[in-house]
């Protein structure tokens, strides 16, 4: 096999994941070692596309929001309301008696300067953690990685249920791995194309070393992640939509102790230029049910107060409704935390101010990177300068 074979070859496996052959033995028993000094779990829910956050977390006491959506606002009579001024969606309910019991809680207002209504850009900024002016190759996920281990972290260390890995997960030294179905990825690392692989003499190939590292840590994690969940599953009966599936992947790594500080589902699309109403009540119900057995399995399983789930959007939408019943790309906007006994202070809850807007647009009042820093100091245990690359005060704990 010559080298542009190799390259072709290897970029055909690297297709949604990796398959893996048997000839990195010796790397993985230099590699294989655990890290793991937090026992806490945060895991990411992202809402792509852009969620309406006016129309999940409703300012039901405002004119102004019933004057600018005659006909998507949510009439007070039919919202789930949490306090004096603010209601989650009709569609939320199964996360109410959450929300009563200090499990479910919220931030407003949520966004950075100068914000880009791109679905692109905006997740890009969400992902690296950048200044909406600054372009970075890597994502805050991976640079935990990177900053947790020293560069001898395993992938597996961070799980993106998914056939992709997203930029968030995507370190400098250390990648995440997307995994769907580990049974799935498992079995394909046993292909006997990549046994002929592992004949190849890949140490005469020094420029496409990556290709090797890669395929070496995901055999090892592959593996790993097999041995670990081939024992136990979750017997709590999950949603068989999308998302459903997404989190009873995860709620089994945590139950059958997966090494792993950070799991990641996305969930969506949320772009909803047109007739808004069903589609996004549609996939806010779905996330209720979904995060409804999650939470209740982890609370089955005494895990609820080590676990943290984090949801977000890459942007909300605007505050007047379009012409075709919909609304369009906005800025700042709600973010979700589920389970952990992480607490911020209440005034990060507070009411947008649909009177003051920017072109339209809500003003952001909490920076998503303080946010980050509060859950990388205070949850995942890292120092997080390390990981964000500068300082960010972070959130005041209540």
């Amino acid at each position: 096999m010559n080298r542009n074979e190799f390259i072709r070859r290897s970029a055909l496996a690297a297709v949604g994941t990796w398959l893996i052959p048997d000839f990195v033995k010796a790397y993985e028993r230099d590699q294989i070692n655990t890290f793991r000094t937090n026992d806490k779990v945060l895991v990411i829910v992202q809402f792509s596309g852009g969620n309406d956050g006016l129309n999940t977390l409703i300012p039901f006491r405002n004119d102004i929001y019933y004057r600018e959506r005659p006909k998507l606002a949510i009439p007070e009579t039919k919202v789930l309301k949490l306090t004096d001024e603010l209601a989650l969606h009709p569609a939320l309910e199964k996360l109410r008696s959450w929300y009563d019991q200090g499990y479910f809680r919220f931030l407003n207002n949520v966004g950075y300067p100068n914000p880009d209504r791109s679905h692109f850009r905006s997740m890009d900024i969400w992902h690296t953690a950048s200044d909406a002016s600054e372009y970075r190759q890597t994502g805050w996920i991976g640079r935990y990685l990177d900053a947790q281990c020293s560069g001898t972290c395993q992938p597996y260390q961070a799980l993106e249920i998914d056939d992709q890995l997203s930029l968030s997960m995507k370190g400098e030294r250390v990648k995440g791995l997307a995994v769907s179905d580990p049974k799935r990825l498992y079995q394909q690392t046993k292909n006997p194309f990549y046994q002929e692989l592992a004949r190849a003499n890949h140490e005469a190939y020094a420029n496409v070393d990556y290709l090797y590292k890669t395929l070496a840590e995901t055999l090892s994690s592959s593996a790993y992640i097999h041995a670990k969940t081939d024992v136990t599953s979750t017997t709590a009966s999950y949603p068989t939509h999308e998302l459903g599936r997404r989190l009873k992947t995860v709620a089994d790594f945590i139950r059958s102790g997966v090494d792993s500080n950070v799991y990641y589902v996305s969930h969506g699309s949320f772009d909803t230029h047109v007739n808004q109403q069903p589609k996004q009540e549609q996939l806010l119900r779905q996330y209720a049910e979904a995060l409804d057995v999650f939470m209740q399995d982890l609370k089955a399983q005494h895990k609820l107060d080590k676990v943290l789930v984090l949801t977000f959007s890459e942007f909300g939408r605007r505050v007047k409704q379009n012409a075709s019943n919909g609304t369009d790309h906005g800025t700042a906007n709600c973010v979700f935390l589920a389970g952990g006994n992480l607490a911020l202070d209440r005034q990060y809850q507070a009411v947008p101010d649909l009177s003051d807007l920017d072109q339209g647009d809500l003003k952001y009042k909490v920076d998503f990177r303080d946010l980050y820093a509060t859950l990388l100091d205070h949850w995942l245990g890292i120092n997080s300068v390390s990981v964000l690359g500068k300082p960010f005060p972070g959130l005041k704990l209540a």
